[in-house]
Formats: structure tokens, sequence, C-alpha cells
């Protein structure tokens, strides 16, 4: 008989009730809700009371709900799936469902809530070492970081993360959250590193990157990593900030 194993980050899932002993979460979405002025409120009451739920019941794992801290009217999530089939198995029996057909019903007479919806699908990188899902008391400042990387080069921005960075962000008080890659081209497959990290606020942020910055354990690292020229393009880092919402794993 195999053995039975289960990832801490699967494990952690399980206890919340978002995913069955024995799965692991291979595949990953991260979408983004921008809605019509003043309906934000009516969309978090919608996931707060049915559609986190009904995630759950039809195996999706919820991991996470944020809001952006500069784009007002805006709802970003992550949900994770055991593979790519698992999430279309899901989504049609959501769909589906008569309570969210009634749930979309009611939050919907007054007007639709959306406008638009983005979507990723994610891959996790093998440095990627999701915590147990939990409200926290410290870290209440969530950011999603997107690096672009020159052609060629994503392999050795995952080995400088692999084996420097995500232990100097931790030294410094940058929570690792998670680290994927696109699973599609057009979304930059071979070329962008996806990945989120918590702080406790704004300050404590600006402080814990100045000291990883002046490190020089970073600065070896990035100059060994470098010696055939530059990693990232031009510009190739983008930043977010993200509040958890109050019905978040991840709080």
């Amino acid at each position: 008989m195999k053995p039975f194993s289960i990832s801490i980050f699967a494990l952690s899932l399980l206890l919340l009730g978002s995913v069955s002993a024995g799965e692991e979460l291979k595949f990953f979405e991260l979408r983004t809700y921008h809605t019509h002025p003043g309906k934000l409120d009516a969309l978090h009451a919608r996931f707060r009371d049915h559609t986190c739920k009904l995630f759950t019941k039809h195996g999706m794992s919820n991991t996470g709900y944020w809001t952006p801290k500069d784009k007002p009217d805006t709802l970003i999530y992550l949900l994770g799936y055991p593979d790519e089939n698992a999430r279309k198995t899901s989504w049609t029996a959501f769909r589906n469902d008569p309570d969210w057909q009634a749930a979309y019903q009611a939050s919907t007479a007054d007007g639709k809530l959306i406008t638009k919806v983005d979507s990723l699908f994610l891959q996790p990188t093998d440095y990627s070492k999701m915590p147990a899902l939990k409200k926290s008391a410290t870290d209440q400042l969530y950011e999603l970081r997107i690096y672009t990387t020159n052609e060629g080069k994503l392999d050795d921005l995952h080995a400088r993360f692999r084996d420097h960075t995500c232990e100097l962000f931790e030294k410094h008080g940058i929570s690792n959250f998670a680290y994927f890659t696109p699973t599609e081209a057009k979304d930059g497959a071979e070329t962008k590193l996806v990945y989120l990290v918590s702080h406790k606020d704004e300050s404590s942020r600006s402080e814990a990157f100045k000291a990883f910055t002046q490190d020089p354990a970073w600065k070896s690292a990035k100059g060994n990593s470098e010696k055939a020229g530059p990693i990232l393009v031009k510009k190739g880092v983008s930043s977010t900030f993200l509040l958890p919402t109050d019905y978040s794993p991840v709080n």
C-alpha cells in the first residue's frame, strides 16, 4: 500500500474544510473582479454569505481574498485545485448549483455587480511553501509582486529565489506566502514570476525591503546571478498592496 502523505498546505486546507484528504493543490487561479461603482460591498456580502461556501462545496480551495489598497471597486482572490480538469469540473458544478443561481439573482436584483473578470492560471514553483492558513494578528498587508525576466532568464530567477531570496526575505521580516509561474504562454509562462508576501504594515514593509536590499548576502547573490547579464527586463517589477477581506482564510 502506498504510504499516505499530505503537504502542510494541503493539510491546512483540509482543516479548513477546503480540500479532501490526499489531494495536492497543483493548479491555481488568481481572479480579479472589477465592480460597478458602489457595488463592492454587495460583492463582498455575496462572497461572505454564499460564494466561498459554495466554492468549498464544489471542491475549490479558498486560499485568499483581498482588495487592492489603491484600486477601488476591485476584488482579487486566489483559488486552488488539484489540477486543471478539477477546476473545470468544479466551476461547472458551481454555476449549475441552484443555491448559487439563487444567490446571484438576489444580489443582482438592483443591477449587475461586476463589469469585468480577469483570470490568471498559475502553477506553484518548487520552492513555494505556502503556510498553514490562519488569521494573522501581525501581518495585515499583503503584496502581489510580478517579475518579468529577459528571455531565457526565468530559471536563473527561480534559482536566486530558491537559494537566497526567500530565506533573506524571512530574515528581514518579509513573510513568504506563495510563488507561482503562469501556465499559459500568453500570460508569460517563460518570463514571469508571480508571488505573494506579507507584512505587518506599509511602514514595516519599507524598512524590511530597505534592510534586504542592503544586506551583503543579497548583494552577493544578485551579483553572482547576473554575471551573464541582468535577469529582469527594465522596469520588470510590478507591486500591488493588498488588504485581506474579513472573510479571507488569511486575514
